[in-house]
């Protein structure tokens, strides 16, 4: 049901429906709040009375993740952005994720919602975000797209934060199967400082196992790509039955995978954060994989979730 913004933290909520797949999109952040199929939740997702929890469905934009300081530089520019993760002092997850977007389209299965970034200081550049959120036999499908709408070239990646949940499993119980060849190590900030491979190392989850006592807070990339360019992550339950994949599109080259260790309460451990991330962390001063939108260009990509 929906029901005005006033009512909830996450403003406005839209219901999809369609094929026995069902969604809920929030209008704080662009995100989404819950997904289910033939009534199985496949979300750790929350509740509409609740503020959104650890960026749980959130859209990330202009950048993923952390950015070392909050400061970079950029075609001749040094920039400060606000440091909005204290703890390691860093800007966090970039500028999209707690502002209201706006209803652009909707239809019983799917609806689009669009926000207009205008430019700051800390990041001087005016961007037009859009996604479409759609439920059907295939399960959930979002796409996304971000056109630079000023006059300057601007530094961007993007990503998007759900947690998956595998039915009748802890986290210490599921399979995981992840292709990719390389993670990145990390300080105690958590940001990256060496690339390694991950090939018969215990970071390596390219043949599904059982994911037990590991703690992932971890950057993938060199992704294992299908045929279509695209990659697959999926999490199952150790006696073969429920079974989730989130894919995402050759737009994607790294996946961030984290355990929910540091999550509160009950959260703690009960789900896997599956991100797919345009560029690691920090990218605005590493420039890895930092895509340059040029005035008017636009950049699309797609991922989704499909139930088994």
């Amino acid at each position: 049901m929906d029901f005005p913004g006033q009512w909830a933290p996450s403003g406005a909520q839209w219901t999809i429906a369609a094929a026995g797949h069902e969604a809920v999109i929030v209008e704080v952040g662009g995100g989404i709040r819950t997904y289910r199929s033939d009534g199985v939740e496949h979300l750790d997702g929350y509740t509409s009375a609740e503020l959104c929890p650890d960026s749980a469905g959130q859209v990330l934009a202009p950048w993923p993740n952390r950015l070392r300081d909050g400061s970079y530089h950029f075609a001749g520019r040094d920039l400060q952005l606000a440091i909005s993760d204290p703890e390691h002092d860093a800007a966090f997850h970039g500028l999209v994720n707690w502002v209201p977007w706006q209803l652009l389209e909707r239809s019983a299965d799917a609806v689009t919602l669009g926000y207009e970034l205008a430019a700051t200081p800390g990041y001087p550049w005016s961007l037009r975000l859009r996604s479409r959120w759609a439920v059907g036999p295939d399960g959930l499908r979002a796409e996304h797209e971000v056109t630079n709408s000023g006059g300057e070239a601007a530094p961007f990646g993007f990503a998007v934060h759900p947690y998956l949940r595998v039915p009748g499993g802890s986290v210490d119980d599921v399979l995981l199967r992840l292709p990719a060849r390389s993670r990145l190590q990390v300080d105690g900030r958590l940001l990256p400082i060496a690339q390694s491979s991950v090939v018969g190392t215990e970071y390596d989850w390219n043949a599904p196992r059982r994911i037990g006592r590991a703690v992932l807070d971890d950057t993938f990339g060199d992704v294992v790509r299908d045929g279509d360019g695209g990659s697959v992550v999926e999490l199952a339950a150790s006696d073969g039955g429920a079974r989730v994949r989130v894919w995402a599109d050759r737009r994607f080259g790294w996946w961030q995978v984290f355990t929910g260790d540091t999550r509160s309460g009950s959260r703690r451990r009960r789900s896997v954060a599956l991100e797919p991330m345009t560029c690691p962390p920090d990218a605005f001063r590493s420039g890895r994989d930092l895509i340059t939108l040029r005035p008017g260009d636009t950049w699309q990509g797609a991922w989704g979730i499909r139930p088994a």
